[in-house]
């Protein structure tokens, strides 16, 4: 099932975040973005859009991004083995399956932004 607050916002200016979009556009064909989420959520509702109008901007294909719903008690697939308690959350997983690093909720940056730093830091 995906959500629609993955839907990318309109409004979102790649130019503002083009270090962000070059680091997400250099993976995109070795990352996969396990997101789960629930359009009832207002978290999601505030950070999705822009990270999904950021995955867009960096031409990150579909099949590299999972969106997965959880319902009002957090429960959804994949949320026992990945251990996700709070939502937003999104794992970033490499070819072979192991995690890169994850955005959890409340971090102090927006997804998009604070992944790539993370990214960054942990690829470059």
């Amino acid at each position: 099932m995906s959500l629609e607050t993955m839907r990318p916002t309109p409004t979102w200016d790649a130019p503002s975040y083009e270090d962000t979009v070059d680091i997400l556009a250099a993976h995109r064909d070795e990352l996969t973005y396990k997101v789960w989420g629930g359009d009832w959520c207002k978290d999601c509702r505030a950070l999705l859009p822009d990270f999904g109008a950021a995955l867009e901007a960096a031409e990150v294909p579909d099949d590299r991004i999972d969106e997965i719903a959880v319902d009002d008690d957090k429960q959804g697939p994949g949320v026992e083995e990945y251990d996700i308690e709070y939502i937003p959350t999104i794992v970033v997983l490499d070819d072979d399956g192991k995690e890169v690093t994850r955005f959890v909720e409340e971090e102090p940056l927006p997804p998009a932004v604070w992944l790539a730093e993370q990214l960054e830091a942990e690829l470059e």
